[in-house]
């Protein structure tokens, strides 16, 4: 038996193994808002072929957002009950790359609709499952920090920089068929990356933590938790803000400030600088400050991003202050899996941060761009804007209810009393 133990266990240490599941899950959500934010970029190329209106890209960019938030809970609930996380996210990782690649078949809004319904179920399922292995694998003083890179900038890097870039050069070159096709290149060549070298539990772990199954904790337990309840609140409005404007400010700006594909797709790049530079500073800020005083200040800023985007006329400009004032996606690391991380017990990880991510993206991302698109058939693209604005002002007033959860905090609070 010792001699199986030995063969079987792992030959990388724990800080080796914390970095290699940090690069390889990096990617995969990556490449999830990458397929994720293809649309956004290529619905002006699309317009020929289905002349989509702003409530029909609302609609298509929402029933993306519903499927994902069941598929969320359901795969969280799942895992906790099963405890296995691995199969899910692989499973997971290849299904969403096959449907993305799917809607470069579709001839009508009816077929894409189906194709985007299919992909959020897949897709839904990666970020509780990957969160919750990486929380596991952290050590406490750069969990917030890996967290943030994890969810906020690699969404940022390959959603935000490479996406745009990559999708228009594609659109333009081959058509807005191809760049949908080719997404599933990257999903094959990461589900054989977390098959190989991912493990259900992290090295190091005594033997006897294996053995011993954590006790189930009900739902019902974890939804009296205040920072849970709070995270709940905040995650829809949140949503919104992100949804609306990460849907509506390509079109906004080839509409209604008439500049071309080219400076439209040179400004949501900043928005993907300011992804990776803000996903991973501001947890990482964080750890050190305080989650609430890091969600409530970093939010503030976010508000007068969507409104930047109505008054400013020059593109440089705007970039500038997208960089600035981009900072709600490494906030989302907060709210969404870190201090839910340190508030539940283990046993509810998955739960936890399924149903966060779940409440959110039905109310927020589901709805919130159905209700953006439909204000701006009737009243203009800037109603999107100023929706994203006051979900982020919500968010402001809700942080203040949050209770703090950052181990350092806590320490120097106990030292200090």
């Amino acid at each position: 038996m010792t001699t199986l133990l030995k063969r079987t266990a792992p030959a990388v240490t724990p800080d080796r193994y914390e970095n290699r599941l940090l690069f390889i899950l990096f990617l995969a959500f990556g490449f999830v808002f990458f397929d994720r934010q293809a649309l956004a970029f290529l619905a002006p190329y699309m317009d020929d072929d289905f002349g989509l209106s702003n409530s029909q890209l609302g609609v298509l960019s929402g029933v993306l957002a519903l499927t994902w938030a069941l598929a969320g809970m359901f795969a969280g609930s799942l895992s906790d009950r099963l405890g296995r996380r691995k199969p899910i996210l692989i499973a997971a990782v290849l299904l969403f790359s096959l449907f993305s690649s799917a809607s470069g078949l579709m001839t009508g809004f009816i077929g894409l609709l189906a194709a985007r319904a299919l992909m959020g179920t897949a897709e839904g399922a990666v970020l509780p499952m990957s969160q919750s292995l990486m929380v596991e694998a952290s050590r406490e003083s750069r969990r917030g920090l890996n967290m943030g890179l994890l969810q906020g900038s690699s969404a940022g890097l390959l959603g935000g920089i490479v996406a745009p870039v990559v999708v228009v050069w594609l659109a333009d070159t081959f058509g807005w068929r191809t760049a949908f096709f080719v997404t599933i290149v990257p999903g094959l060549i990461i589900a054989g990356l977390i098959a190989k070298f991912v493990l259900e539990r992290p090295p190091g772990k005594p033997v006897a933590e294996e053995a011993v199954k954590a006790p189930k904790v009900p739902v019902k337990d974890v939804l009296r938790l205040r920072n849970v309840v709070i995270c709940m609140l905040i995650a829809p409005c949140y949503l919104t803000w992100f949804v609306t404007l990460i849907t509506f400010t390509p079109k906004y700006l080839t509409d209604e400030k008439d500049w071309g594909s080219g400076t439209m797709s040179a400004v949501m790049t900043c928005l993907g600088v300011a992804w990776v530079l803000w996903g991973f500073a501001t947890p990482g800020i964080s750890d050190r400050i305080g989650r609430r005083k890091a969600l409530t200040g970093f939010t503030v800023l976010a508000v007068f991003c969507p409104i930047a985007v109505v008054y400013v006329d020059s593109p440089v400009l705007l970039g500038t202050l997208m960089i600035l004032t981009y900072t709600g996606l490494g906030c989302f690391t907060l709210f969404m899996a870190t201090i839910p991380a340190e508030t539940v017990p283990r046993a509810a990880l998955a739960t936890a941060l399924g149903v966060i991510m779940g409440v959110g993206e039905l109310a927020g991302g589901f709805l919130g761009p159905l209700v953006a698109g439909r204000a701006s058939d009737i009243w203009g693209l800037q109603a999107a804007m100023f929706i994203a604005a006051g979900g982020a002002a919500i968010v402001v007033a809700l942080s203040f209810g949050l209770r703090e959860t950052a181990p350092a905090v806590l320490r120097r609070r106990g030292a200090a009393a």
